[in-house]
């Protein structure tokens, strides 16, 4: 059993058992807890921390855990922050477009569901796919570096921006490159350094939820631009930036999130003229270039490999293809919008640690990288056919116009006239949790559609009954 099911396990065992004992009352030794349920040391103590964040228990070095005293009434009362409403708003009055934060679509995709809920819904490899070894042994190893726990470089350890730069062609170089804390606050950055509160920008529709969300909270307006099985359509791209005078289009080249897409090899120039003629900037997330599928065949390079006039600014990280918690990412940029990132970089984050980084790089430059990224391919193509097959059979009337050869979700479009939030309601009462499509348009979609992930369940077992209950949840809302 993995550990942090063990964990959970043990911590819903003792919950039940705390009635036993009267407030005040000390619970049995981590080594009886040890010898009873036979596991680690470890969980143990994880379990007792994992009680005591919810004041269920109280541990007391040297002592051990007693059940917490019962909270009482004579609690001061919380004070008013109602005083708060008026204040935000109050800023609103004077923004362009006001900034209000709404981080649905990101937490769909991050908040685990409740046990025993199918999780086609995560954004994650799940742990079974992740290298935890090669990860640990990186780690490890990153400890004892000399220096590893000093304050590295602001732009990144010289050696993990090299790293990085070697995919993008001859044109970028290490001093092009700065390492982030992940992608998400590699978009952060490039969207707050490229355009000013209330400038529109350019996106791609539908589109990745999380990056929809940094740019209203920057307070931009993000546009939509049609997408299809090809990418983006170019010739809407140009009237959109006709249209709106945007500086800035953020683009999803390689197996777009949701739709899966690549953008076409016709298009690929199209965008770059496109953009350079309206004296843009292309941001171009490469997220899931390491999720590649067995069967993909060659992948095409990023644009910023085709890119002589600085017109990308490029997007990647390696969170996608180990573990949340890896969170190293990078930007490269060339021209005096570097300088501009490198600022609002230092600004936000002065640096990412330097242990991390450290351990970033010790794990690709181990030969378990590349085994890793084979094994992945092999069970994201694998994953990928066994959930595609089940719904062709299972669920005829879910539409699924693109199959994609990388990433890690399918995007399916519902019958007309199916409200999108009544089948997620019913899905997850038939516990399998789904992420809903309306998140993924910033104006109105001209579908229900649902993003359904096979790479954070626990295997291919798990993907049948998920689409078991599915199909038990569309019977209850369509009939």
């Amino acid at each position: 059993m993995q550990e942090r099911s063990s964990v959970a396990e043990l911590a819903d065992s003792l919950k039940r058992e705390l009635d036993r004992y009267s407030p005040g009352g000390k619970l049995p030794s981590s080594r009886a807890l040890v010898e009873r349920y036979r596991v680690s040391p470890v969980t143990v103590s994880r379990a007792l921390a994992r009680l005591a964040a919810e004041g269920l228990v109280v541990t007391r070095p040297g002592a051990g855990a007693f059940r917490a005293q019962p909270r009482t009434d004579t609690a001061p009362a919380p004070g008013d922050t109602s005083w708060q409403e008026v204040t935000l708003s109050a800023d609103a009055a004077t923004e362009l477009v006001p900034r209000a934060v709404d981080a649905s679509g990101v937490l769909a995709t991050l908040a685990a569901p409740p046990p025993g809920v199918v999780e086609f819904n995560g954004g994650y490899l799940h742990a079974s796919l992740q290298p935890e070894r090669a990860m640990a042994a990186a780690l490890a190893r990153a400890g004892r570096r000399p220096g590893a726990w000093g304050r590295p470089p602001t732009d990144g350890l010289p050696e993990l921006r090299e790293w990085f730069a070697r995919g993008l062609g001859d044109s970028i170089g290490a001093a092009d490159v700065l390492i982030t804390a992940g992608g998400q606050s590699a978009l952060t950055t490039a969207l707050r350094a490229l355009a000013p509160p209330g400038a529109p920008v350019l996106v791609e529709s539908p589109t990745y939820p999380g990056m929809l969300a940094i740019a209203r909270a920057a307070g931009l307006r993000p546009v939509p631009v049609p997408v299809d099985s090809r990418g983006v359509r170019t010739e809407l791209l140009a009237a959109a930036f006709k249209a709106t005078g945007a500086r800035v289009f953020v683009c999803q080249p390689l197996f777009q999130n949701p739709t899966g897409a690549v953008l076409s090899p016709e298009r690929r120039p199209d965008v770059l003229r496109i953009v350079r003629e309206a004296g843009a900037f292309v941001v171009e997330d490469d997220f899931a270039r390491r999720l590649v599928h067995e069967d993909a065949g060659p992948l095409p390079s990023p644009l910023a490999a085709d890119d002589h006039d600085g017109v990308v600014v490029h997007v990647s990280s390696l969170t996608k293809a180990t573990s949340p918690s890896l969170r190293v990412g990078m930007l490269a940029a060339r021209g005096p919008v570097l300088e501009r990132l490198r600022a609002i970089h230092v600004v936000d984050t002065f640096f990412v640690p330097r242990p991390l980084q450290e351990a970033a790089l010790e794990l690709v430059g181990s030969p378990a990288w590349n085994r890793h990224l084979r094994a992945v391919a092999a069970e994201l193509k694998a994953r990928r056919d066994t959930t595609t097959a089940a719904l062709s059979l299972a669920l005829p009337e879910l539409s699924l116009p693109y199959i994609p050869s990388g990433g890690y979700h399918l995007w399916l479009r519902l019958p007309d006239g199916t409200d999108e939030a009544t089948l997620l309601s019913a899905a997850l009462r038939a516990g399998v949790a789904l992420a809903p499509g309306r998140p993924y348009f910033c104006a109105e979609p001209p579908a229900g559609y649902v993003r359904l992930s096979f790479a954070g369940v626990a295997g291919h077992a798990e993907i049948a009954e998920g689409v078991r209950r599915l199909r038990k949840a569309c019977d209850e809302v369509l009939g």
